[in-house]
């Protein structure tokens, strides 16, 4: 928020794509871990097998963000330490990764926006 409170402090109004933009075109986020995705999938495919080896795969964090349009981005975070993992800090991690995934493709859409307008 630094940043955004700098750009309006020196009272730069021309169209631009800020924090409030983005999160209003988050429709839903969800959140899972390697291991969810491994056992989920061994699940899937056979449902009788107990997952095993996913030990690694729980310091690796996803955040999937679908924007209102449809669209899919993706963020990540792990540890290398497993004592530092903290699951509500991955997950903050992964959603800052997967929201700044988002601002090139909303600034290149209204990029677009403004050259048609011309």
């Amino acid at each position: 928020m630094d940043i955004e409170q700098e750009i309006q402090a020196r009272g730069l109004t021309a169209p631009r794509i800020t924090p409030a933009d983005i999160e209003a075109a988050i429709a839903s986020e969800h959140y899972f871990t390697a291991a969810d995705g491994v056992v989920g999938e061994r699940i899937k495919r056979t449902p009788y097998l107990m997952p095993c080896g996913v030990g690694p795969l729980e310091l690796l964090t996803f955040c999937v963000l679908v924007l209102r349009n449809g669209f899919t981005v993706t963020g990540e975070s792990a540890c290398a330490s497993p004592e530092n993992f903290d699951a509500e800090l991955g997950r903050k991690i992964a959603r800052q990764n997967a929201v700044a995934k988002v601002w090139p493709l909303m600034g290149y859409e209204l990029r677009t926006r403004l050259a048609e307008a011309k």
